[in-house]
């Protein structure tokens, strides 16, 4: 169960979408897959080791108790506040946008027009206040829902896997076929990779596996969690890695790198590479299936987020650093409402900023509103996920003598979590230091300083 957990809150829209901007970032067929696999890698081991973070501190809030127990209150209140800023927002709208991005490809087949720019904007603030106000009147995707949604993403992404094949061997009445002219060139010099846009595309694959912190909250509930939870941790990222390697090298068989990164193709450049790919080898009937596979996915994945946001609000009031209105619950649905509508609320205005953003030139107008929310999303997360993970420093040595004890130990301690915070932060420096993600990574820093200077004046003394 623990595995399908990890699975099931990882899978979102990264994989249908984030092939286009790993290519243009790394044309090379192998390099592009390479940072894939080095992802799924580093994620593993950020997960093995913050388990072990949990199981110290078995607390309700997961990375905020985690952080305000090792480093102090501020650290848990700055979480809370990015979290709710810009990560867990960002990801509601980036689900949202989409979504209706996935619709509007199904219009396009329907009666050959899809929805403009702002129509999409006004629809995705609509998709988030009607899964809102059905969260609040209590309605909630059960354990069964969830597993079949989780079976159902799997089972669907196994079928873009093997649709090559199959075109292969029974070739419908469309233009194209799967070729392996599309896969070269394989490797480049290895003096000749630019590691500063490597940098840029593990940002836009830390996106496609985000969600692995949700192993905490469970790991104190697993039996024989010494064995278990390794066990959960690397059967589930490992299928999670070869699904997302599968997925890309399908990709490539129908479409070339140089035809992923091309940004001159008009509404190609925004289409999902899954979509694409599904289109060129099926025709028209390609675009319907595969837009239905991310329509699923994604509404499974932005439902989710929205029911769990307000729950890092409870830890927070607890401790007096959030509204204790907040934690009030509906007269007449006993549900956190205010929590719900104030996450969702944000969410929604995230998503009209981003596109206004663009319309400024104050972010690269070439970069599509889900780009932009997962670079949001991304930078929130490497700066306070990676002091979670490194906590588990912090611990080892205020409680040397308990660890011996503990059920669960990481694996392979210093080594994993020193190489995962290491890599973390030359990833969020190559953000400062770039240009595509430089915006987003000052605004996002930016934001959290705001957080911090909020504590110090009005919270330090609670």
């Amino acid at each position: 169960m623990a595995g399908a957990v990890v699975v099931g809150t990882v899978i979102g829209s990264g994989v249908f979408k984030k092939g286009r901007n790993v290519a243009e970032q790394c044309p090379e067929f192998a390099l592009a897959i390479s940072v894939w696999v080095v992802v799924g890698l580093l994620s593993l081991m950020g997960a093995l080791a913050i388990a072990e973070v949990a199981v110290r501190l078995p607390k309700a809030g997961g990375n905020y108790a985690f952080l305000r127990d090792s480093y102090g209150r501020w650290a848990g209140f700055l979480w809370g506040w990015v979290d709710f800023g810009i990560i867990r927002t960002s990801s509601i709208g980036v689900l949202a946008v989409m979504f209706v991005e996935s619709l509007s490809d199904v219009m396009v087949l329907v009666n050959g027009q899809g929805l403009d720019r702002w129509v999409r904007v006004i629809g995705a603030i609509a998709v988030i206040a009607g899964l809102t106000l059905v969260n609040i009147r209590g309605t909630r995707i059960g354990g069964g829902l969830q597993m079949f949604l989780t079976l159902l993403k799997v089972g669907s992404i196994l079928a873009l896997m093997v649709l090559p094949f199959a075109v292969f061997l029974f070739p419908p009445a469309t233009e194209h076929r799967p070729s392996l002219s599309n896969y070269p060139p394989i490797w480049p010099d290895f003096t000749a990779i630019d590691w500063s846009k490597y940098g840029v595309a593990v940002v836009g694959v830390l996106w496609a596996y985000h969600g692995w912190l949700n192993i905490t909250p469970i790991a104190e509930e697993v039996k024989d969690p010494q064995r278990n939870i390794p066990r959960a941790l690397l059967g589930g990222m490992f299928v999670l890695i070869f699904l997302y390697v599968g997925a890309n090298v399908a990709y490539y068989s129908a479409v070339s790198g140089a035809e992923m990164a091309d940004k001159s193709s008009g509404s190609l450049s925004t289409t999902p590479l899954s979509t694409e790919f599904c289109a060129r080898l099926l025709g028209s009937a390609g675009i319907l299936v595969a837009s239905l596979i991310l329509m699923t996915s994604v509404f499974g994945s932005l439902n989710g987020n929205i029911l769990v946001a307000p729950r890092l609000l409870y830890a927070m009031s607890d401790d007096g650093l959030s509204p204790k209105t907040l934690r009030e619950v509906h007269a007449n649905y006993l549900t956190p409402a205010k929590a719900m509508l104030v996450f969702s609320g944000w969410a929604m205005l995230l998503v009209v900023v981003a596109e206004v953003a663009k319309e400024l030139n104050i972010i690269d107008a070439k970069k599509s509103v889900f780009d932009i929310l997962t670079d949001y999303c991304v930078v929130g997360g490497i700066m306070f996920e990676t002091l979670g993970v490194a906590a588990i420093f912090i611990l080892r040595r205020i409680h040397r003598d308990q660890t011996a004890s503990l059920p669960y130990r990481c694996p392979g301690y210093p080594v994993v979590p020193a190489i995962y915070v290491l890599f973390m932060a030359a990833v969020l420096a190559n953000m400062f230091l770039g240009t595509s993600q430089r915006t987003e990574a000052i605004v996002g820093s930016c934001y959290a300083a705001l957080g911090g200077l909020i504590y110090f004046l009005f919270l330090r003394r609670r």
